[in-house]
C-alpha cells in the first residue's frame, strides 16, 4: 500500500489533506518537514504530502529552502479548504475555559473568535498536537483549536466548529515523489514549478520574464529569496501554466536560461481543479 508522509502529529491538516487526496493510503506523521522529505528519500514512504502556501498566511516557513535542496520531484497539488474547531475535554465550555492552545498561524486565523470570547491564546507547537495536549491534561479550562480530525483522533468534545475569520481559507499543499519522467502533454492542464537566479547585469529580471509575457504564458506564483547568505544573491521560484514540451513554454524557458545563471524544475504536474476556481466546499 502507498504510503504519505507528513509533517505534524495525527489529525493535523496536512494529515487531513493526505486523506483527502489519497484515500486508501497509509500515513506516517513526521515531526519536522526535514523528516517528511527524508522519509521519501530513504524509501520509508512513497510520497509527501508538503503545504506550500495559505491564502491567508502567505508562503509556508522553509519550504523555499527545502524544495530546491532536495532531489525529490513535484508531481501533484492539493488544495484544502482550512476548517477550525475549538475543542475541549468532555464536559469543558467555553465560558468556563481560560486558555486556547494551537499553533502560532492557527490562532492569528481565528483571532476574532479568540477575542470575542475573551480567551487567552497560547502557542504550541502544532494545531493537533495542541489537542492531543488538552486531552492528556484533562483540565476543562484549556480548550485547543485544531482540525476536526483531531477531535476524532483524541477524543474530544467539539465546542464551536468554523471560527476561522477568513472562510477562503485554503491552503496549497505539493505532493513529492522520487524522480520520475514528467507527464506527456496532451489535453490535461499542467504546471511547471521551477526555481531560477539571474545573471547580475542591469535589467536581468526584466528580460529573464519577458519571454513568459511575449510567449503568452501566465504566470501563478513568483517569489524571491536570498540565498548563501547575501542580499545580493537571489533565488526566484516560479509557477507557470503549462508543460515544458509545449512551444510556447519551451521558448520561454529557452529565453529564461539566457539571462539567468542557474535553472532547475521542480515538477511538472497536473493542474488541481481548485486552481481555476473549481471550490471544494
Amino acid at each position: 500500500m502507498t504510503t504519505v508522509a507528513y509533517q505534524g502529529e495525527p489529525g493535523a491538516n496536512s494529515h487531513m489533506a493526505a486523506l483527502e487526496a489519497f484515500p486508501e493510503v497509509e500515513t506516517l506523521a513526521c515531526a519536522t518537514f526535514e523528516d517528511a522529505f527524508n522519509a521519501v528519500t530513504s524509501g520509508s514512504a512513497d510520497l509527501a504530502m508538503i503545504p506550500i502556501d495559505n491564502t491567508v498566511a502567505g508562503r509556508v516557513a522553509d519550504i523555499h529552502v527545502l524544495l530546491p535542496d532536495t532531489s525529490l520531484q513535484i508531481i501533484g497539488e492539493h488544495f484544502l479548504r482550512i476548517r477550525f474547531s475549538l475543542m475541549g475535554v468532555p464536559g469543558a465550555t467555553i465560558e468556563g475555559a481560560r486558555e486556547v492552545h494551537s499553533h502560532v498561524h492557527a490562532l492569528a486565523q481565528c483571532r476574532g473568535f479568540i477575542r470575542a470570547h475573551g480567551l487567552t491564546p497560547v502557542v504550541a507547537g502544532d494545531t493537533a498536537g495542541s489537542a492531543r495536549e488538552v486531552s492528556e491534561w484533562g483540565d476543562p479550562t484549556r480548550l485547543s483549536i485544531a482540525p476536526p480530525l483531531a477531535a476524532e483522533r483524541y477524543g474530544l468534545t467539539v465546542l464551536a466548529s468554523d471560527i476561522e475569520d477568513e472562510k477562503h481559507n485554503t491552503t496549497r499543499f505539493v505532493v513529492l515523489a522520487p524522480p520520475r519522467a514528467y507527464p506527456q502533454a496532451g489535453t490535461d492542464q499542467y504546471v511547471t514549478s521551477f526555481v531560477f537566479r539571474v545573471r547580475n547585469i542591469p535589467a536581468a529580471l526584466y528580460k529573464a520574464l519577458g519571454g513568459f509575457a511575449t510567449n503568452g504564458v501566465n504566470m501563478t506564483r513568483l517569489e524571491s529569496y536570498m540565498v548563501e547568505g547575501r542580499f545580493a544573491a537571489t533565488m526566484f521560484m516560479v509557477d507557470v501554466e503549462g508543460h515544458p514540451d509545449e512551444p510556447a513554454l519551451a521558448r520561454a524557458l529557452e529565453e529564461l536560461a539566457f539571462f539567468s545563471t542557474e535553472v532547475r524544475v521542480l515538477g511538472v504536474f497536473p493542474a488541481h481543479p481548485r486552481r481555476f476556481g473549481a471550490h471544494t466546499g
